[in-house]
């Protein structure tokens, strides 16, 4: 087997983790364990582990000039990106959640043409547009089983999320390039964990462990060892042999596995609102995405 094909599978296996993590994490929040609670968990587990790594990874030394950059990536990728998030979460539901994620690649798009001053075609122009009114009628209109009166400010937090999420593509990028996984992850858990703290330490201070059932350490278990530390590990490596161009595609993948999972158990439901914003963003993110083939017939 190919190191590339291990790598799709390996990336397909990542979908189906947040894919499922959308359902599980709201199991577990706010019922037992508030969101910023939850968050300094998943921080506390992750640091932990990526850490245990450094005795399996080669000996690199980090440029004190990459520093900021790693700390950048920290607030975005693992402080702003899951606080938004998880608290997100709390309020609104699975496949929402994982509706609003997929626009992660138009605010890459978005970002690079103001940061990197890369062109826009018109084609991509109006992608944006469709995909961020799909967006915005999730936000506003989206509701599910079980959704607090707070459902719309939850859809907005999701799409903050996916925004940090991005911001944290583009800083990771060069990092990815220079380094081995293992050398810099761990650094930026850390500096996430430092962020996290000041927010979480408080609802990580009043959870009641002795009335949490078994299940529900299952699914703290799973968020920590799978969602957080395995998916960002087979992520990093999956990078080696993918494109992030081919690697972001897997992406889509999530509300699939998301709306199976959560309508399977009973968690979710779908209604009109859902399926056409969902029909809205996966058109704007298809004309952001797709290339023109060139036949070579034509040359």
């Amino acid at each position: 087997m190919s190191k590339r094909l291990l790598a799709i599978i390996g990336a397909v296996f990542v979908a189906m983790i947040y894919g499922s993590t959308f359902t599980v994490a709201k199991d577990v929040m706010p019922t037992y364990v508030q969101p910023y609670g939850f968050i300094l968990i998943r921080a506390i587990g992750g640091t932990f582990l990526f850490w245990l790594l450094t005795f399996f990874g080669p000996t690199e030394k980090i440029d004190k000039k990459d520093f900021p950059r790693i700390m950048a990536a920290a607030f975005f990728g693992v402080a702003f990106n899951q606080l938004t998030f998880f608290k997100g979460l709390s309020y609104t539901s699975p496949i929402s959640a994982s509706v609003i994620m997929v626009t992660a690649p138009i605010i890459v798009l978005i970002l690079s043409a103001i940061i990197i001053k890369e062109r826009i075609e018109l084609k991509k122009v109006i992608g944006i547009i469709i995909g961020l009114a799909g967006t915005a009628i999730l936000i506003l209109y989206g509701k599910s089983i079980g959704d607090s009166s707070n459902a719309g400010w939850g859809n907005f937090l999701v799409f903050a999320n996916a925004f940090s999420y991005a911001v944290y593509l583009i800083l990771i990028k060069k990092l990815i390039t220079k380094y081995h996984a293992f050398t810099f992850i761990k650094w930026i858990y850390t500096f996430g964990l430092i962020y996290i703290l000041p927010f979480g330490f408080s609802e990580f201070s009043n959870i009641n462990w002795e009335t949490i059932p078994t299940d529900i350490y299952y699914k703290i278990g799973f968020v920590v060892l799978f969602t957080t530390f395995f998916a960002y590990l087979i992520n990093l490596m999956a990078m080696k042999h993918l494109k992030p161009t081919t690697l972001s595609v897997f992406i889509y993948l999530q509300p699939l596995f998301a709306a199976t999972f959560a309508i399977s158990l009973g968690k979710d439901e779908l209604n009109w609102i859902k399926i056409l914003s969902a029909i809205l963003i996966f058109t704007g993110v298809y004309l952001v995405t797709h290339k023109k083939v060139i036949n070579p017939s034509s040359k």
